[in-house]
């Protein structure tokens, strides 16, 4: 290609342009797409999408140039919604490499901060597994740390359940934090993570509840009578329950999140307490009259000077 054609910016049709195989971004928000197609109708597609060209042979023997999309795939797309037949695009040399054009999908999508976390995090692993590439490295070309590189990676380690959650929106990227504290226990992490989710958790009280369990972890070693105790507090109560055994007799700490979930756990206490009925005390008692007194005096001396066997005879009781 000639040097006086490399970046140069062309009017392209938009149907010869083709995705970029290696773009790191996976969802796009469709009420953002709507949206920026309104603008482009009004006001046209501001700045140019980055291409590669490229000359494939048609079935008949001849050429036929194609272009290959380097960044720019949410304005290709939202002008595609708007009904525009072409987008001015900025032609690169089109040698470009593999790699290159990963960097560039993901360093465009980074500046812009158009990457969700899951999406970020399998462009660095892409870049690692595929290109070899260390931390450091990958931290230098979008501008990070490379502690940010690798808490980034380790994010992949989730279940896919929670993955898509944090690709959709429904936990944040500081949820994963707590989440990944539990790794080494699935059960507890899926617990968490519904708690998360349905009780709407915010991250610091996510990090409580994570610490908190593996100082238990840490205590059932040392009191081992007591897990099976609190397993069926937990399975009986639908949360979390911890006793803790003092010198002299202990506490039950009972773990709600709301006034509603506070209520349920007192309605599942409720439903096995017997009811009790409540008798009146003696100082409640009306005093007895002197007629009462006299034949509770004649009633107890005939009590003592009955037989044994008439103690219990039915002819003592009455109705």
């Amino acid at each position: 290609m000639p040097a006086i054609y490399s970046d140069a910016i062309f009017w392209i049709e938009i149907d010869k342009i083709h995705p970029n195989p290696y773009q790191p971004r996976r969802d796009f928000d469709e009420m953002a797409l709507k949206s920026l197609a309104d603008s482009i109708r009004q006001y046209g597609v501001l700045q140019a999408l980055v291409v590669t060209r490229k000359e494939v042979e048609k079935p008949d023997g001849g050429l036929a140039t194609e272009y290959e999309l380097i960044a720019g795939e949410r304005r290709l797309r939202a002008a595609k919604l708007a009904g525009l037949t072409q987008v001015p695009a900025q032609v690169r040399n089109g040698e470009e490499t593999d790699l290159m054009k990963l960097e560039l999908a993901i360093i465009e999508n980074i500046q812009r901060e158009d990457l969700n976390a899951v999406d970020r995090a399998r462009a660095f692993e892409k870049l690692a597994k595929d290109f070899g590439f260390k931390h450091g490295e990958i931290g230098k070309k979008v501008g990070k740390s490379r502690e940010y590189v690798s808490n980034t990676l380790r994010i992949l380690m989730l279940p896919d359940e929670m993955l898509n959650a944090l690709s959709e929106g429904k936990i944040t990227e500081g949820h994963t934090r707590p989440l990944m504290m539990l790794a080494d226990r699935p059960e507890e992490q899926l617990t968490l993570f519904k708690e998360i989710l349905f009780k709407k958790i915010n991250v610091r009280d996510a990090e409580h509840i994570a610490r908190r369990i593996a100082f238990e972890r840490a205590r059932r070693f040392e009191d081992p009578d007591f897990v099976e105790l609190e397993d069926k507090f937990k399975n009986a109560l639908q949360t979390r329950v911890r006793i803790e055994k003092k010198e002299e007799g202990g506490k039950i700490t009972i773990d709600f999140f709301s006034k509603d979930d506070l209520l349920s756990i007192l309605d599942k206490l409720s439903q096995d307490l017997p009811t009790v009925p409540v008798e009146a005390k003696p100082e409640d008692a009306p005093a007895p009259t002197e007629e009462e007194k006299v034949q509770m005096s004649e009633g107890s001396k005939e009590s003592m000077e009955a037989p044994e066997e008439d103690l219990y005879s039915v002819k003592n009781f009455s109705i």
